[in-house]
């Protein structure tokens, strides 16, 4: 099994503020070591000290996967100097493209990707398999409660369809959204 920890909590900026931070997510699963989502922070150290705080070094993570190409999930990619770095269609290090659909792509016996369009038409989810249950990390939610709609998404229809598909997945024990702390879905939870 694996294990799974928050290094930053994302937040949404309040009226009037043009700060938002994106959840950045840490798992490991023996010798794979994957950084979700590292992208707008108050500074670098939000990242780098809770990672420190773990035991690792930028160099030690070996896979980092985007949700989805927005800037505020990718602009710290490149922290992470050794790792593959995967999207909804590819991994890439260095100047190596190497192309495969995310759709259950394994990084490890625990960790596995789905292609969730709905944010955007890339998106991606990562399940990771804990010994408390499944984690998803996702944007298919920004937080637990907001938005229902999201202003974002190019087809609300499938948003919904992939909200509906994460909810029904077999073990789901918590699910980290794009931008607040992670959640165990409810009936209030949008759908």
């Amino acid at each position: 099994m694996a294990e799974f920890d928050v290094l930053c909590e994302g937040y949404l900026s309040a009226a009037g503020n043009e700060r938002v931070g994106s959840t950045v997510s840490l798992v490991r699963d023996g010798d794979v070591v994957v950084v979700i989502d590292p992208g707008l922070v108050p500074a670098r150290s939000a990242i780098l000290g809770p990672l420190a705080a773990l035991g690792f070094q930028p160099d030690d993570v070996t896979d980092v996967v985007i949700s989805h190409h927005h800037p505020d999930h990718t602009l710290n990619v490149a922290l992470f100097a050794n790792a593959r770095v995967h999207d909804h269609w590819a991994w890439y290090r260095d100047d190596l493209w190497v192309s495969r659909p995310a759709e259950g792509f394994e990084l490890s016996p625990s960790v596995r990707l789905i292609e969730t369009p709905g944010h955007s038409p890339q998106d991606i989810s990562t399940l990771v398999q804990t010994e408390d249950g499944l984690v998803v990390a996702t944007h298919l939610w920004w937080t637990s409660s907001k938005p229902v709609e999201d202003p974002f998404s190019t087809d609300a229809e499938e948003l919904h369809r992939n909200r509906a598909r994460v909810r029904a997945l077999p073990g789901l024990a918590r699910i980290v959204p794009g931008h607040g702390p992670a959640f165990v879905p409810s009936e209030d939870t949008p759908g």
